[in-house]
């Protein structure tokens, strides 16, 4: 007997009136055809010469676009705000009727059933997310940008009613409701070890630095601001410089640090891969507001942002209406915006080279990739390049003599040599590295440090400790397991011990070190919080002005 066939169920109101909008013959222009943009929030029709956007009726808890009323109120709020920093794209709110019969129409009888901002078309080739991925922005557009930014910031003085969000018991408002939303993409798309230590870093910063935010607020930094500033929303052609798309929803949102919006701009910037275009805008804004401190905030405002930036890819990827191939998109977007966020809370926004190093067995390798993997950094092992370098496989020990001439002094030197030209081919990227070796001998200390010094990078050295009784276990274990890259085993313990030297003073490049006993979350999270303290700490004492940290800490 055959199952009784299912009814098919009515598109919603909403259904249909978003297939009307995607039809050229429902507007009044004619234009040729209608690209449909669907976000979160809003569904966007870029129909020829003109693009016009509708509210959905959602509500996500940082915004409610829930009743008729509300929406229609958001979208008069858009074209107002806008206007600020765009003037000429913002034409107006459009009210959509619905007929009687159900049809849906621009004018004529009927009620009310949605609202639609009407813009001017953008040209596609001048966004700044455009221009940067064909080669075609450079130092001089961001100055463009951040005199532009200059110029509305001192429009739009600081009042009492704004100052107030830059309190710290109003901005931690707004950091905890992040967490709060983005705790449902735990173990989805975000970690639980990032959350927990952005979170660790967002507090302990709010509580060390309470004097350097309370004064943000005393010298007026607090304005109605853009709240939204990426790439995407940022226009440039010869004569005009755009910035589109503020937050209209929220005024929490907008009523924030001119640093924290900046952030964002700069946040996307590292995100795209151009820290130095991200460092210039930032340094260039600063000068020309005349405000020192802000790079000294520019890292914990950027981990926000970079953390708000994976909760709304997170949301995209739950809620579009798209096939598995946008969702994995938006996925990899998300992990790619909380490992950013990651980094900044624990190695800042400069490039930065970590080492791993310690005794055998001391489980530094094993710190070296749980980091890498969080960072998604690229990790060099030592192991790894010496056994490329003289052509052997990776994962197979190779007999006595063949191992003599793999552990030479001159092997070592160019295994050495190999890692640190890596790192600083990374660091020149304006990414991290994590290297994984000994460096048992202060000569590879020295060498390692002047390469990343030269590269422009920052140095730290992550010292892996664990008593001999637990490393000699470590290795008795590595006798019974395949697939095991090292080629130190247990009868190796004394000489390789006698040929280590450990660090006896905090180098040039900084100095932390972990111990590597107990279960493997446990020693990552004894890292992290290491490596958080230190990110602070250096925020706390940094008098440079730039905010960037001494290379002695």
């Amino acid at each position: 007997m055959s199952d009784p066939p299912q009814k098919r169920r009515k598109p919603s109101r909403l259904h249909r009136l978003v297939a009307c909008l995607s039809r050229p013959g429902f507007y009044p222009h004619r234009p040729k055809k209608v690209e449909t943009i669907e976000t979160h929030s809003a569904w966007v029709f870029l129909a020829g010469s003109l693009v016009y956007k509708i509210k959905k009726p959602v509500r996500l808890g940082f915004l409610d676009f829930s009743s008729l009323e509300r929406r229609r109120h958001v979208c008069e709020q858009e074209v107002v705000l806008n206007r600020r920093l765009c003037p000429d794209m913002y034409l107006g709110v459009l009210p959509i009727m619905r007929r009687a019969g159900g049809g849906f129409c621009w004018e004529g009888p009927g009620r009310v059933t949605e609202y639609a901002v009407l813009m001017k078309r953008l040209a596609p080739g001048g966004f700044l997310d455009v221009l940067l991925d064909r080669g075609r922005a450079g130092p001089a557009d961001l100055d463009r940008v951040a005199r532009r930014l200059e110029r509305f910031y001192r429009a739009h003085p600081s009042r009492h009613e704004t100052a107030q969000w830059g309190r710290i018991p109003k901005l931690r408002i707004s950091l905890e409701e992040n967490f709060s939303q983005a705790a449902a993409f735990v173990h989805h798309t975000l970690s639980a070890a990032t959350m927990m230590a952005v979170r660790d870093y967002s507090r302990q910063f709010m509580r060390r630095g309470r004097n350097l935010l309370n004064r943000r607020v005393a010298e007026g930094w607090i304005r109605d601001c853009h709240g939204d500033l990426h790439m995407e929303h940022v226009h440039l052609t010869r004569q005009a410089v755009r910035i589109f798309d503020c937050i209209e929803f929220n005024d929490r949102f907008r009523h924030i640090d001119v640093a924290s919006d900046a952030a964002f701009l700069a946040m996307d910037l590292d995100r795209h891969g151009r820290h130095d275009l991200a460092r210039r805008f930032l340094k260039h804004l600063a000068a020309t507001l005349r405000d020192p401190d802000l790079m000294r905030l520019a890292d914990f405002y950027k981990c926000y942002r970079a953390f708000v930036r994976g909760k709304v890819e997170s949301l995209q990827m739950e809620r579009l209406h798209a096939g598995a191939q946008a969702r994995r998109l938006h996925a990899d977007r998300a992990r790619a915006c909380f490992q950013l966020a990651l980094r900044y809370a624990l190695l800042g926004s400069e490039p930065v080279a970590v080492a791993f190093m310690g005794r055998v067995g001391a489980g530094k390798s094993h710190l070296a990739r749980m980091l890498g993997d969080l960072l998604g950094c690229r990790v060099v092992a030592s192991d790894q390049v010496r056994k490329d370098l003289a052509g052997l496989q990776a994962d197979r020990r190779p007999g006595r003599k063949v191992r003599a001439r793999l552990y030479a002094p001159d092997m070592t030197r160019r295994t050495y040599g190999a890692l640190a030209r890596a790192a600083t081919k990374e660091l020149r990227a304006g990414r991290c590295v994590l290297l994984d070796a000994t460096y048992g001998a202060e000569s590879n200390r020295q060498e390692i440090r002047r390469q990343v010094a030269r590269s422009g990078g920052r140095m730290l050295f992550v010292e892996a400790l664990a008593s001999r009784t637990t490393r000699r276990e470590r290795l008795r274990q590595r006798a019974d397991r395949s697939g095991i890259v090292s080629d130190a085993r247990e009868e190796d313990l004394a000489m390789l011990d006698a040929a280590y030297h450990a660090p006896a003073v905090r180098g040039m490049g900084g100095l932390l070190r972990c111990r590597c006993e107990g279960a493997a979350e446990e020693v990552l999270a004894r890292l992290l919080r290491k490596l958080v303290r230190r990110a602070v700490d250096a925020a706390m004492e940094d008098r440079s002005g730039d905010g960037k940290a001494s290379a002695t800490r």
